[in-house]
This record gives structure tokens, sequence and C-alpha cells, in this order.
């Protein structure tokens, strides 16, 4: 029997006719000027999107026939404004939240959150990643208005996010409400440079306060990858954007009890160990780009930046050695010296996060002049995070691999793998290890400046060198071994088998899982 729906058009359609009207009616989104006029900007639909991002021929919709509650809406949302179901993403299962735009600016409502919601508990129980597409206005209104839309929402664990599979985000425009909250919560977030993400509109924050706000200044994409550090990557377009989510997906397995895939290891992996020796001059007072180092130790074009506009002092990046996903955390001494904020602080926490959520190791590479002091370093709440790192490092239980290559002095000389923090050590014999740069201490020990007595300071100066190599570190096992730079990507491959935990076929226990989110 057909429905009023069917018979209000007055056509005697066949079950097949009446589906296929059905459909093609819930997949036409918004109105065609809306999609032209995205066409028009160079920015992809909803659907575009998805195909972008899945396999060929693989997407599965779920929810197509869903619409708005609301009856005065029920003709006006297709798919209510979220394109959900699952695919393939480089032949392995995915699900995907689209944001249809077009479509009441993708706000949200009960409904579509049910589908969203489904697709979530789904991720958690199969062990299956989960994309976000984000675009959207926010919630939808009239529908949260009042006591009735406020008092009937569900929220208790809607945001709630236990590391059991990961979740990708990618934002593209507006993205306010759950677009935000859902960006927020996902293990990798890439921003296009067309995206703005705040907890409001421009428009509703300058009724607020009364003032114009310029949607970029108050959370465009240089925000995100500069001050706030949500933006783990930064895409020029929908379509770089899309495939940057495949390529993080690469790295990580689908849930948490299995190992990330191993990659086949590109030839000449590893014929670029000599160059080290180049590039890092053998004084630590000249700085070099470290990311060079990072790339003769890593499997050719495996290396794949974190927040690498945030925090410059300090790279994080997933990457492959030897076929087998690691987290770099490495010191830049390009920047700052190496010396680590607030912002370093937060970027390796997150770093740790991540490897410990999905059973990736751990490897470190130090050359810092400690952590970044003064008034500013103190209002950004650095001596928090430096403990909030601490706490994180001392709660992973993936190998964590420390080879220091130069300085390595104070505090951070235990946040970045020393003192018994990480599994495996090794310091390249040109590195120097002290509680203080011995220029400094010379100063604060005796208050004597080279300046003002020379010969005695160079006579205290040797006073506080002694006893700082990496032979001297070693000789309390505080190092396992003194290693030649080029030798870097050798001892951690040994590094990593040695460490390999054959009883619970290399999973960890998850301890951070649960880590906030921000912090």
């Amino acid at each position: 029997m057909k429905d009023q729906d069917t018979a209000s058009t007055g056509e005697n359609l066949s079950y097949v006719e009446d589906h296929q009207r059905r459909l093609a009616k819930a997949q036409a989104m918004g109105a065609q000027h809306k999609l032209d006029a995205r066409r028009a900007a160079g920015r992809l639909n909803a659907r575009e999107r998805i195909d972008r991002l899945v396999d060929d021929g693989t997407f599965r919709e779920s929810g197509v026939f869903v619409t708005s509650a609301v009856p005065a809406d029920k003709d006006k949302t297709p798919a209510d404004g979220k394109v959900t179901g699952a695919g393939e993403i480089n032949g392995r299962r995915s699900f995907v939240i689209g944001y249809d735009f077009t479509v009441k600016g993708a706000s949200s409502s009960p409904m579509a959150d049910k589908k969203m919601s489904h697709f979530k508990q789904l991720s958690a129980k199969t062990g299956t990643p989960l994309v976000y597409l984000n675009e959207s206005t926010g919630v939808r209104m009239p529908d949260a208005m009042g006591g009735t839309g406020m008092g009937n929402a569900n929220s208790a664990t809607r945001f709630l996010r236990k590391r059991e599979s990961p979740w990708a985000a990618a934002t593209f425009g507006y993205c306010f409400g759950s677009a935000a909250w859902h960006t927020m919560v996902s293990d990798f977030a890439v921003f296009t440079k067309s995206s703005v993400l705040a907890v409001s509109s421009p428009g509703l924050v300058s009724r607020a306060t009364g003032q114009k706000v310029d949607e970029q200044e108050l959370g465009g994409w240089k925000v995100h990858a500069d001050i706030t550090g949500y933006a783990d990557a930064v895409a020029k377009d929908d379509e770089e954007a899309i495939d940057l989510v495949r390529q993080f997906l690469s790295y990580m397995p689908q849930h948490n009890n299995e190992m990330p895939p191993l990659a086949e290891v590109p030839e000449g992996s590893g014929d670029r160990g000599h160059e080290i020796n180049d590039i890092v001059p053998e004084s630590r007072t000249q700085t070099y780009d470290v990311r060079k180092v990072i790339d003769c130790i890593a499997d050719i074009d495996s290396v794949f930046p974190l927040k690498a506009r945030y925090g410059k002092s300090l790279v994080t990046c997933l990457a492959r050695i030897n076929g087998q996903t690691v987290g770099i955390i490495a010191n830049n001494p390009q920047f700052k010296g190496g010396a680590l904020d607030a912002a370093a602080c937060d970027k390796a926490t997150s770093l740790l996060v991540l490897c410990d959520s999905y059973n990736i190791p751990v490897v470190m590479l130090t050359d810092q002049p400690g952590f970044l002091i003064g008034m500013e370093a103190e209002r950004s709440k650095v001596a928090g995070k430096i403990i909030n790192w601490m706490n994180a490092l001392s709660l992973v239980t993936v190998p964590k691999i420390a080879v220091t290559m130069r300085k390595n002095y104070g505090q951070a000389f235990i946040n970045m793998g020393g003192g018994g923090t990480a599994d495996a050590t090794a310091g390249w014999w040109t590195t120097e290890v002290s509680f203080m740069d011995p220029t400094s201490a010379v100063s604060v020990v005796h208050g004597i400046e080279p300046d003002e007595d020379p010969e005695l300071y160079a006579e205290k100066l040797a006073e506080m060198e002694k006893g700082t190599s990496a032979y001297d570190v070693a000789g309390v096992y505080g190092f396992e071994q003194v290693i030649d730079p080029a030798d870097t990507r050798e001892f951690i491959i040994n590094a990593l088998a040695d460490q390999y935990n054959a009883r619970t076929s290399g999973i960890g226990e998850h301890n951070l899982s649960m880590w906030p989110t921000g912090y």
C-alpha cells in the first residue's frame, strides 16, 4: 500500500519507481543554486567529499530517508543535512559522517543527531575508524528552543571520548556547534584555509559583544594552526584535506586491540644516515633543522607532520621506520634554540596520548637547553603543562626510545626520556648532559660573567663541563649505548625489536585513552 506522500503526487508508481523517486529526492541535497555556488567557488559538496574520501564504489549510505521531525521542514531536509554510512579507505572499513551545508546550513536536529550517534556507537562497538567531514552552522533552531527542546536533550555521553578506534576530522567553511565539538574530540583534525571554527558564529558574537568580529580572527585556520594548536594539519582546499585524512588513517590501526599496519619499506631507506653528521653542527650553540635529521632516520617519504605551525621548538610527527609506524618527538634548535615552551609541552602530550591509545611506539630525539622561562612562560601555565607531559609520559605503556643528539639539560632531560622515563636510550658521542648549561651554571654558582674576569670564568667553566659527556651518562647506565649519529636509525630499529612485547602482541594498556581532549 502506497503512503500519503506517494498518493499526494497523483501518480500510480510501481514500488521500484516509487523507491527511485524517493531516493533521488533524498540524495539531491539542498537547492540546485546552492550546489552551483559551491562548485563555482571550488568547494566540494558533502557527497563529493565522501566520494573523494572512500575507495571507489565502496560507500553504503545509512539513513538516506531521514528528514526533520518538524512537519514544516519534512520536504526541505533531505537526509536531514547529514550524509552517513560506511565505506573503505585504503581497503579498510571506515564510517563516515558528512555535514551537508546545502540543507539548512547542516544544522543539527534530533534526527540528524540520531544518525550520528548510531555511527559513533558502532565505531566503538566494532572497532572501526570514524571520519567527520565537518561544516555546520550549529544547532538547528527552533528545534532546540524552549524548555521542550532543551529538556528532550540526551547528551550525557554524547561527546565523551574513549579512544578505542581512530577518529579523524576535516573542517570546511563554518564549523560551529557539533561540527566544532566533533573536531575537538577527534584524534586528527585538518583545517582548510576557508574554515572557521568557533563556539559561536561571528554574527552571534557581534550581537553579544556589540563589536564587529572578523571571522578569521575569531576562529580561522591560522588561529587554530598557530595559537590554539587544534589544527594537526592545514590544507589549501577540500581535496587536500580529504587526502590528508586518508594518509593519517594509513598509519593507524583499525582499533586499539591491534597494531598499526606494516608498510613496505621503500628502497633506499636508511641510506642517508651519514648525512646526519653534516646536518648537525658539533657546537651546541649552532642551530639546524631537526626535520632534516628525521628525514634521514625515517623510511623515505613516510614523515607525516602533526601541528607543524604550533610550538615550533618541538617537532611531532608520525613516520615509519623499517615499515613500522612510530610517533616522533624531536627538539628543533632552529626555533627558540630548542627551548620548550607551554605550546611545545601541549604538543608533546598530544602525541603521547595518540601513541599510547593506538599501540604506536614513541621515539624521542633530544637537543634542548631546557624549558623556556620568564613572565610570558609562567602566564601560559608552563609549570602545569610540564607536569602534564611528565605524567602522560609516565603512563605510556608502548615502547619509548630516546636518543640524545647534543645538549640535554634540566627537568626537560626527564620529559625527553632521561632519568628512566624511556625504555631504551642512547646518546650520540657529541652529547652533553647536565642540570644546566655550564655557561649559565658558572654565573649562577660563582656570580662570574665572562667579560668581568675571563681567566677565572674559563677556569670555572672547565670545572662545570667535567662529567657531562655521553660516556659519563653511559657510565652509570643512563644511556645503554653511545652511538655514531649515522647509526641512529639502526639503533632505533633494534630497540623496537627488543622492546616489542610478545606477551601482548605489542598491544599497550592504553592508560591515556581517556586523557582530556583539551587541557
